[in-house]
């Protein structure tokens, strides 16, 4: 397995299991990201986000048997616009909890850790 592929599989995994923690307990995944949840609504919002993560989780999944695949494609948009956003929260919004800026370091290296692997992969492939 390639090390973008492992890097697929493994981000792929990591959004699965944050999307079932938002489902089964979205106010204390919400306090640990961001901060005390002060809002019922919030609770909804972040059982559809937690449904989405496990969606592209699963679609990805795959994506280390189909690199050059769409699962490329979507995590590598889902973690830059997560990390910007994430970083736009703790600045901007000033929020913050534990959390939020390992996260947003988190997905921002598994950014650069696609394209880093892409890059390699590509080079490769048309040398």
């Amino acid at each position: 397995m390639s090390p973008l592929a492992k890097v697929l599989a493994l981000s792929a995994l990591a959004e699965i299991v944050t999307g079932f923690a938002l489902v089964i307990s979205p106010g204390f995944v919400v306090t640990i990201l961001l901060a005390p949840v002060t809002s019922a609504l919030i609770i909804p919002i972040a059982r559809v986000a937690g449904i989405a993560l496990i969606a592209l989780g699963i679609a990805c999944w795959g994506g280390w048997n189909r690199v050059a695949g769409g699962a490329f494609r979507a995590l590598l948009t889902y973690n830059l616009l997560v990390a910007s956003y994430l970083a736009y929260l703790g600045t901007a919004e000033h929020l913050g909890g534990a959390l939020l800026w390992p996260a947003a370091g988190l997905h921002m290296g598994v950014t650069a850790l696609l394209l880093f692997f892409r890059k390699a992969e590509t080079s490769r492939t048309t040398a």
